[in-house]
């Protein structure tokens, strides 16, 4: 029976009369890992331990982490600009009263990193 190692893709090599697994480890990223990655690598360690040891062992764990803090940073400009425009915060609010436009738009930032969180980084 192929161990859940092999059954991935992953070989051993007999070192003294045991099987040590391969293993490669990630390159590291190319800059440094955002918020959200760092937040989803967080999660998969405490929450989702068997995804985050096939990502470690498949070497795709770096990958998976840009991805994420790529796509939740793309989600999050989106939403925050759905959510301004749905309520009337623009430009023009910003030269008439510019606290006001401020108090708005970190609410909305914070509203939308939230909705953003729940849907992918903990999800």
């Amino acid at each position: 029976m192929a161990s859940y190692f092999e059954q991935r893709g992953g070989t051993y090599t007999p070192v003294n009369g045991v099987q040590l697994p391969d293993l490669v480890l990630d390159a590291p990223p190319p800059g440094p890992l955002g918020k959200f990655g760092r937040m989803r690598k967080r999660y998969l360690e405490q929450r989702r331990d068997g995804t985050f040891t096939a990502l470690v062992l498949s070497g795709k764990l770096t990958e998976h982490l840009l991805e994420m803090d790529q796509t939740a940073r793309d989600q999050l400009a989106a939403l925050t600009r759905q959510l301004a425009a749905d309520e009337g915060v623009t430009e023009s609010l910003k030269a008439r009263n510019q606290m006001e436009w401020v108090r708005r738009m970190n609410s909305i930032r914070n509203r939308a990193e939230e909705i953003v969180k729940n849907e992918l980084i903990y999800n």
